[in-house]
């Protein structure tokens, strides 16, 4: 019981912290886009009609990946794991962050290409009636989709001598940039974020959203490019903003496929 008793604290913990995260990067991000009108992606949609249900459904989902990320952690401080855990250094940190950063970068587009298949789509389709994602679609997601996506959460402490504040940081960093991503609004399109670059903007998941078939990728377009799955205009929007300063609505991006 008292291992129990651990656990749902460290579990409370997690999830208290996520959802302040979640709300406050939502309401600052929100704030700055109604100040920034003209740096929306998609100009002929508005995704804020569906806030309330992507909250809820946000709720659940971050209940689910904060679990996981406590299950990981505490298994660690438990000794449950193949691995000690590296004494946390000015060294080992950013190490560690660098390696789960680019392994879950990996693991995520896997999944989210694994979601995409005709048997598992069902699961992951709630999270595409967000056609025009806002800050609050990050986390809309069900439970499998959930599960699938951020298992990484629990399965990088087994498998590597992660210290636990670069899962930690990663798993911040993780969330932040998501909602950036799904913001809407385009701030950060730039030649860092087009080719040879494989640093991403948020144009290039928000064009996941209204197009469906490209650009799986989460921190990077490396997988995509490899895989041929990124956005055949993504690169010429971005070079396109760079040049003119101005956001061009996407729905001019289209390219022949039709939405899943």
């Amino acid at each position: 019981m008292d291992l129990l008793l651990d656990f749902v604290i460290v579990f409370a913990v997690i999830y208290a912290v996520m959802v302040a995260v979640y709300f406050a990067t939502g309401l600052t991000l929100s704030f700055i886009n109604y100040r920034h009108p003209e740096r929306r992606i998609q100009k002929h949609r508005d995704g804020s009609k569906r806030m309330w249900l992507e909250i809820r459904a946000s709720m659940h989902a971050l209940a689910t990946s904060s679990l996981l990320l406590s299950g990981g952690y505490f298994a660690q401080s438990q000794g449950w794991t193949l691995f000690e855990p590296l004494a946390l250094s000015w060294w080992s940190f950013p190490l560690m962050f660098a390696i789960c950063f680019v392994l879950f970068d990996a693991w995520f587009y896997w999944g989210h290409r694994i979601l995409h298949l005709p048997s598992l789509y069902k699961w992951h389709v709630p999270h595409h009636k967000s056609v025009a994602p806002t800050v609050w679609s990050n986390d809309s997601s069900t439970t499998i989709d959930t599960l699938i996506e951020h298992g990484f959460y629990f399965i990088v402490w087994f498998v590597l001598p992660v210290p636990a504040l670069s899962v930690f940081a990663l798993r911040l960093f993780d969330q932040i940039s998501g909602m950036v991503g799904h913001s809407g609004f385009e701030y950060f399109a730039s030649r860092s974020s087009r080719f040879p670059s494989p640093l991403i903007c948020t144009t290039f998941h928000d064009l996941h959203h209204s197009q469906f078939h490209y650009n799986y990728g989460n921190f990077f377009s490396f997988w995509d490019r490899v895989c041929g799955t990124v956005h055949p205009k993504y690169d010429e929007l971005v070079q396109e903003m760079e040049l003119t300063g101005e956001v061009p609505d996407t729905k001019d991006a289209r390219v022949g496929k039709s939405a899943a």
